[in-house]
């Protein structure tokens, strides 16, 4: 991605705090192949380092259109904006590619990883990430309720917990 105005670093260097980056500035899943792939805003997940490897750990509602392209690839991107890419990030938080073409509607450049991986021009950060852990969320196994509560009974399914080693960190030079 070096010749897209990316430079690689160590995932130990992700500039930000990733708490803020992923919560408030929230990040897009983005899954598929150069042929077909799809993106979703998210913010919920983490990173961290678990089983001696940088990971993060994302979660994606099954009725989610993206839900698809991340179960059919090993490996997909998360990226990161600036505050004045907030309003593609809702559209790609709110549409669903089922529908609309929400990436034209987003205004965003698709552009590919050295892996294939597809991600948007205007990402400040790319994380190429590879799936090593998946699995539903349990109703039974929530010990607080509260997210059970507020989160879930009305509003769909369980989301799956996907588990992601970071194998390549881009950012925009």
């Amino acid at each position: 991605m070096q010749n897209l105005g990316y430079r690689a670093i160590d995932p130990m260097e992700i500039p930000g705090n990733l708490i803020k980056l992923i919560a408030m500035d929230w990040m897009l899943v983005t899954a598929g192949t150069k042929e077909k792939f799809n993106t979703m805003t998210a913010n919920w997940g983490g990173a961290g380092y678990l089983w001696n490897r940088p990971v993060a750990f994302v979660f994606v509602r099954p009725e989610r259109f993206t839900y698809n392209f991340t179960e059919e690839n090993e490996r997909f991107t998360l990226s990161f904006y600036d505050e004045k890419y907030r309003n593609a990030l809702n559209i790609c938080g709110v549409k669903s590619g089922r529908d609309c073409d929400k990436i034209k509607e987003a205004a965003l450049t698709p552009i590919f990883t050295n892996k294939g991986l597809p991600a948007f021009r205007e990402a400040k950060i790319v994380l190429e990430v590879r799936k090593i852990y998946a699995d539903m969320l349990s109703q039974d196994a929530f010990l607080d309720k509260e997210p059970i509560k507020n989160h879930y009974l009305t509003k769909g399914n369980l989301h799956k917990l996907y588990i992601v080693q970071i194998e390549s960190v881009w950012v925009r030079d």
